[in-house]
């Protein structure tokens, strides 16, 4: 959500940013339908004013005995409660437009975001590390799963239908241990761990930017005004919903929680394996700062560093990309992608993703801050990344560590986490 005296003086701009993501809004109806809210606001505040001085005026007339006078100014206060009546409906109908219409206005970009249209346009920024070259036929991780009794697909599809798959024996392993070396990391830096709620509200859906316009993307409970979280980013932002937060040095939260998304507009594409999936779990970082631009930036390289070093923990090649205009969802001012090499796709693969949302999201969720310079509360700026998320980062991470004789080498910084497994060995019927 922007300031709308600040859309009102960059309307052109907002409107340009508002075709670039694709977002069907108009800016000028916008801001026409704003001053017509603000004209009637005026009146209806008008009307009550007089409405009160009328009264004032009656009770006076009947002390001093001037009935005639109290019945007269009766008449007027009846007609203005008429009026008044007819204003406040106007008012409340147009303040739920404006309501509905300000959740379609999108956040700007930054000067430094790449202008396209698709993920074909973004940028890359640095790659990290080469993609192997196999000397053997390579297996996919649905293969390399199913020789290690790692993962069940047709079981997954039989109890929940496409896109759902069980994990099994070290493949349970993997799954967690690549979280919890994500969250000892996060907890090392800085990060405070929460547990946190996986069913939310609308109003944190709204709060975080997702809702209106993915909402289609989200499970709904029916019957209640409640969904399955896509994302932890949503509990942890709300945690400080409507708060004056203590931001003197950035509030850094994680959190490693399950997560569900519907894949609306995925129908047809990466419908094997475990790259889309309904259900996955994630470990998040958020981050609150004060609203200084080039201290929420610093910070956006900060949160991407930490995505990057357990990528490189995990001895897994991978490239970082600016995202484009045309990528970025509603909510973000600045976003990079990283991307990790999957021999099966013959191509990198969207891993983790992390966003600088300055005031946007703070400016929906009321979180704010007071500012020690002049003592007046400001908005917060916010910013989340995607430290791990499995099991799709379990394509590359069994993809890339393959062997010729089908075992698969698990990296060192996992084997703590893996009973102090170094390999995964096929184990072939004698």
């Amino acid at each position: 959500m922007l300031d709308v005296r600040w859309i009102r003086a960059h309307a052109d701009e907002v409107q340009g940013v508002s075709d670039q993501k694709g977002i069907r809004v108009s800016v000028r109806e916008f801001l026409e339908l704003e001053e017509e809210r603000r004209r009637v606001m005026q009146e209806t505040e008008l009307l009550r004013s007089r409405r009160n001085e009328l009264s004032v005026r009656i009770g006076e007339a009947i002390k001093l005995g001037q009935n005639q006078t109290a019945d007269s100014l009766k008449e007027l206060v009846k007609e203005d409660r008429i009026r008044l009546d007819q204003l406040e409906a106007q008012l409340n109908g147009l303040n739920e437009r404006f309501y509905t219409m300000s959740l379609l206005i999108p956040n700007i970009v930054s000067a430094d975001t790449p202008v396209g249209l698709s993920d074909a346009d973004n940028v890359v920024l640095r790659t990290i590390g080469e993609p192997r070259d196999f000397d053997f036929p390579m297996k996919d991780h649905v293969e390399l799963g199913q020789l290690h009794g790692l993962i069940d697909i047709p079981r997954g599809v039989k109890t929940s239908g496409s896109r759902s798959y069980y994990l099994k024996g070290a493949g349970v392993l993997l799954h967690r241990a690549v979280q919890q070396l994500a969250l000892d990391m996060l907890i090392e830096r800085g990060f405070t761990p929460l547990e946190v709620p996986l069913i939310v509200t609308t109003e944190a859906m709204v709060n975080t930017g997702y809702f209106p316009l993915g909402q289609d993307q989200s499970y709904h409970i029916e019957d209640e005004d409640k969904w399955l979280a896509g994302t932890s980013e949503v509990p942890l932002i709300n945690y400080y919903a409507g708060e004056i937060v203590d931001v003197a040095a950035p509030v850094r939260l994680a959190a490693a929680s399950t997560c569900f998304r519907s894949e609306v507009g995925s129908a047809g594409r990466d419908v094997s394996g475990l790259y889309r999936v309904h259900q996955f779990s994630k470990v998040e970082q958020i981050a609150i700062t004060a609203a200084d631009p080039d201290l929420s930036e610093q910070v956006l390289q900060e949160i991407t560093r930490n995505a990057e070093d357990l990528l490189q923990m995990l001895e897994l090649p991978y490239r970082v990309m600016a995202v484009c205009t045309g990528d970025m969802s509603q909510k973000t001012y600045k976003q990079y992608d990283i991307e990790t090499w999957m021999p099966s796709r013959g191509a990198y693969g969207e891993t983790h993703s992390s966003s600088n949302l300055h005031d946007f999201q703070a400016r929906r969720a009321n979180i704010r801050y007071k500012d020690p310079a002049d003592g007046k509360l400001k908005f917060c700026h916010t910013l989340n990344n995607t430290a791990v998320a499995t099991p799709r980062i379990l394509i590359p991470l069994l993809e890339n560590h393959q062997q010729e004789d089908g075992s698969i080498t698990i990296p060192p910084a996992l084997r703590k986490y893996m009973n102090g497994m170094e390999v995964l060995k096929v184990h072939l019927p004698e």
